[in-house]
């Protein structure tokens, strides 16, 4: 089955659904930055992703009519269900959350969470038909692996921060006690740091839990748009 696929996001990320996706469809992008809109109708479309979705949740009314449709939307600085909740009742697609942030995206596995278990099956043969792997984790603010990732991320910052060891031998000491292909501040810019900050900044507001609460560090590289590595 060959398939029509809409992506919605910045040019980065509309480029690697298309890369994933191969010869298994036709991808067609717009930049929700711009409010870009499609030539023909969402409807049309056989899949959409929303990845910028947790940012940008406008056009989520547009899309949530059609019947049947898969879509997946960027859910990790907003729940799942907090993105939707608005729309009870008029929700007739079929709906996930995916991790569509930068380098997670480009993962082998999608992370994604499922909205209703009654829309599993289509969901699952969507992603089969477009030759990707999935994890299934809960709906939650940070999902499972920005969770993890960019708490250690935030550890390094306190440790930075303190003085007790510099960025190269932080990031020495990752790679070579972990290894993750970079260190942690080579993986917060090569995320980018506002989403580590705004993700960080929801998931400890949506659990109160210390360990997410954000270093004043990574706030002040956040508020100054600056990188850790350049």
């Amino acid at each position: 089955m060959f398939m029509e696929v809409l992506t919605i996001g910045d040019q980065a990320r509309r480029d690697l659904i298309d890369q994933k996706s191969g010869e298994a469809a036709t991808v067609t992008g717009i930049d929700s930055d711009k409010g870009e809109e499609p030539q023909q109708s969402y409807s049309s479309f056989d899949a959409i992703f929303d990845l910028t979705a947790d940012e940008k949740p406008d056009y989520i009314p547009k899309y949530l009519p059609n019947e049947g449709q898969p879509v997946f939307l960027g859910a990790v600085k907003q729940q799942l269900a907090s993105l939707l909740s608005e729309h009870m009742g008029h929700i007739h697609c079929q709906v996930a959350g995916v991790n569509a942030l930068p380098t997670f995206l480009e993962r082998d596995r999608l992370e994604l969470s499922i909205f209703d278990n009654n829309s599993r099956q289509n969901i699952n043969n969507t992603l089969q038909t477009l030759q990707w792997d999935v994890e299934e984790v809960a709906d939650r603010v940070g999902m499972v692996s920005p969770r993890i990732v960019f708490m250690i991320i935030n550890e390094a910052c306190f440790t930075l921060q303190e003085g007790t060891a510099g960025i190269d031998d932080i990031n020495t000491a990752m790679k070579r006690g972990t290894n993750y292909p970079q260190g942690p501040f080579e993986w917060a810019d090569a995320t980018g740091i506002a989403h580590v900050y705004e993700t960080l900044a929801s998931v400890y507001h949506d659990t109160h839990d210390e360990r997410y609460k954000v270093c004043p560090l990574l706030k002040t590289k956040y508020l100054r748009k600056e990188a850790f590595m350049r």
